[in-house]
């Protein structure tokens, strides 16, 4: 299961941003310096499981993944490729922009 958001941008042409992260990861910090958190703020309005997860990925124009299972999902949906993920104390992350 994953927490998720969507936020829409003011530009005029508006984009669709998806912060998603596993459940077991909102709320924590991952890093101290530079600080990575997993903000509840951003990743986390509502629950979803894997097909709705791939239902919001194709419908955001960006994205930002936190966490072993939606990074992986994205990575066999062809959302992203293996470099885009990067490891943040062992956990990872991924963006994509359409």
């Amino acid at each position: 299961m994953f927490f998720y958001k969507l936020h829409r941008s003011r530009a005029e042409n508006y984009e669709l941003v998806l912060g998603i992260c596993d459940k077991e990861l909102a709320g924590k910090e991952l890093r101290k310096n530079p600080k990575f958190m997993v903000s509840r703020d951003f990743y986390c309005d509502k629950e979803c499981n894997e097909e709705e997860a791939i239902k919001l990925m194709k419908k955001c124009t960006i994205a930002n993944l936190v966490g072993k299972n939606i990074v992986k999902l994205a990575l066999e949906k062809n959302f992203i490729t293996k470099e885009n993920v990067i490891l943040i104390e062992g956990i990872p992350h991924a963006q994509f922009f359409k």
